[in-house]
């Protein structure tokens, strides 16, 4: 993927498909430190213990008739590739928030892309979803 924007698209996507109605991302620009954190969080199905072990294998995928599951897997390669990490948590039947660290000052850091645009098409492709998006510089 180009950008974090798509990245960001496919993983509300997953929320989206595990019944989620509301969504939150939140960009965090941190200049002291030369970080961007995103995080998303969703009031979806949840992921159990034995699948969240494996939300990061690109080999997996709970979704019936995929092989692969390379939404959260990519934006971990994504972040890891800047020195940083993500972190998913879940709890089944409450949701779901995963977070993602990257050093904005490295090299192999991706543009942040249409961030807004990327609001915009899901706001439009699914109405009945509250989206929530708030981008904090500190």
């Amino acid at each position: 993927m180009e950008d974090l924007s798509l990245h960001v698209l496919d993983v509300i996507e997953n929320g989206i498909r595990a019944g989620a109605s509301e969504i939150s991302l939140i960009l965090t620009e941190n200049s002291e430190n030369n970080t961007l954190t995103v995080t998303i969080r969703d009031n979806g199905c949840g992921i159990d213990e034995e699948t969240l072990g494996q939300v990061s294998d690109p080999f997996y995928s709970s979704k019936e008739g995929k092989e692969f599951g390379l939404g959260i897997s990519l934006l971990s390669q994504a972040a890891e590739n800047t020195g940083g990490y993500v972190t998913v948590d879940s709890i089944v039947g409450e949701g779901t928030e995963i977070t993602a660290l990257f050093h904005s000052d490295h090299i192999d850091m991706k543009p942040l892309g249409d961030m807004d645009l990327t609001l915009d098409l899901l706001r439009m492709s699914h109405g009945s979803i509250r989206f929530m998006y708030e981008r904090l510089m500190i």
